[in-house]
């Protein structure tokens, strides 16, 4: 048994290296030698994982939906019931993540825009998913805090979420969440 263990071990070590590579520098820049150096395991060795560096993103992303959703379950519970408040800890948790060292955004839409020219490519199904699965946890807060339309909401917000990340992304000030924020809100106690 322990064999397998470690094919399990070294099978996590390239995923998590290759998460991290791909995250800091995007899915293009980063070669598989880097990769296997990184998870200190020979280019062999990656290969005999996965079949390609295709199949090994497509790893890379469950992971990092997995991740994902463990974060949304710590914003959740982070967030009090109340619609308006609830949108200020939404995005002020956003804002929080991009005020942390060497925030580079939402690592799925970074990667759909690096495959822009790809459409089929498996990996954006991928982050598609992810990001349905966002827009329908924000549709069941906002339907606990009893916000009409909780969907439509919830793709409104979606968004506003984007634009703001995008946008302190460029201009590194995270009074964009602020704003967003805001706008929430007014979306959400207009409809009311």
């Amino acid at each position: 048994m322990p064999i397998k263990r470690n094919k399990a071990q070294t099978h996590q070590r390239i995923v998590e290296a290759a998460y991290r590579l791909f995250y800091r520098q995007g899915f293009a820049r980063v070669g598989v030698d880097v990769i296997a150096a990184r998870a200190s395991v020979t280019k062999r060795t990656l290969y005999s994982h996965f079949r390609s560096k295709d199949d090994l993103l497509s790893a890379v992303l469950v992971h990092y939906s997995e991740l994902q959703l463990a974060r949304l379950q710590v914003i959740g519970d982070r967030m009090p019931q109340e619609h308006d408040a609830m949108l200020d800890s939404f995005f002020g948790q956003l804002a929080e993540w991009a005020g942390k060292p060497r925030w580079s955004g939402s690592g799925f839409t970074r990667l759909v825009v690096e495959l822009a020219d790809l459409p089929g490519h498996p990996a954006r199904a991928i982050a598609r998913r992810a990001k349905i699965a966002t827009e329908d946890w924000l549709a069941q807060c906002l339907k606990k805090a009893r916000v009409s339309s909780p969907g439509e909401r919830a793709r409104e917000i979606m968004l506003l979420m984007e634009g703001a990340m995008a946008l302190m992304l460029i201009h590194g000030d995270r009074a964009y969440a602020d704003a967003a924020a805001a706008a929430a809100k007014r979306l959400i106690n207009q409809r009311r």
